[in-house]
């Protein structure tokens, strides 16, 4: 069988193994995966690299790429929504997260808007702040590190999750990140996360855009109960 080249989301890169393992025991592809932030994953498409498969943690990539032509089709695959991660001295403070995220003695890092949809959905939840508390949200925008998915971020350590990296090498206070990582930074046990409620969250539609009709099997296989289940496992919402 052939092989198949996808860019996926950085953010699927704790998953992406095992459903890679059971797609090729159902299907018999092997599946050659680059990982990295959406936005940059995309201009490399766009500037003319090749993948048959683009899995995205947004729909408005994959989207530009069905209106460009240079995709086939989308589909939604997963979903995933976005936490705040704290030390656990700060987690025994007991305090609301809107209340740690809105002090400004607390230094709050994000991924990189327009490079990484992370850091997207960050800005539309400094967003929603600032309608309910005005001013707040602006300052959050300027307060914000932006310090990992830009072009020029240092690498996050290979292994390492960005908000423990973060947080424990004291580079930040707060990082507001995807849920999915709670998980594996809960069997850790240096960071503790804190679900973000749902009038204030952001929910992230990781979308595929099939570049290739060689990659139609893998876009089916992300599609189905069985691919479901293990991203609900790994923390994605259904």
């Amino acid at each position: 069988m052939s092989d198949i080249r996808v860019f996926a989301a950085g953010s699927l890169r704790i998953v992406w193994p095992e459903l890679m393992r059971l797609f090729k025991r159902q299907s018999r592809h092997t599946v050659t995966t680059d990982f990295g932030p959406a936005g940059l994953l995309l201009q490399r498409i766009e500037q003319g690299e090749s993948c048959h498969l683009f899995a995205s943690a947004n729909s408005a990539h994959p989207q530009r790429l069905l209106a460009a032509g240079r995709a086939l089709a989308t589909r939604i695959f997963a979903h995933n929504s976005l936490c705040l991660s704290i030390n656990p001295t700060l987690a025994a403070e007991k305090r609301e997260w809107l209340d740690m995220l809105l002090d400004p003695t607390l230094r709050v890092a994000t991924s990189t808007p327009r490079s990484d949809p992370a850091g997207d959905y960050a800005w539309q939840l400094f967003e929603l702040i600032e309608a309910s508390h005005p001013t707040k949200g602006e300052e959050l925008k300027r307060r914000a590190m932006q310090l990992v998915g830009g072009p020029e971020s240092p690498a996050v350590p290979a292994g390492k999750v960005a908000a423990s990296w973060l947080l424990e090498s004291g580079q930040a206070d707060l990082f507001i990140g995807y849920q999915s990582y709670s998980p594996q930074l809960k069997a850790e046990g240096k960071v503790v996360t804190l679900p973000i409620p749902a009038p204030w969250q952001i929910q992230a539609d990781y979308t595929f855009a099939l570049c290739s009709g060689e990659a139609e099997a893998l876009g089916e296989f992300l599609l189905t109960k069985e691919a479901k289940a293990l991203f609900h496992r790994a923390g994605f919402g259904h």
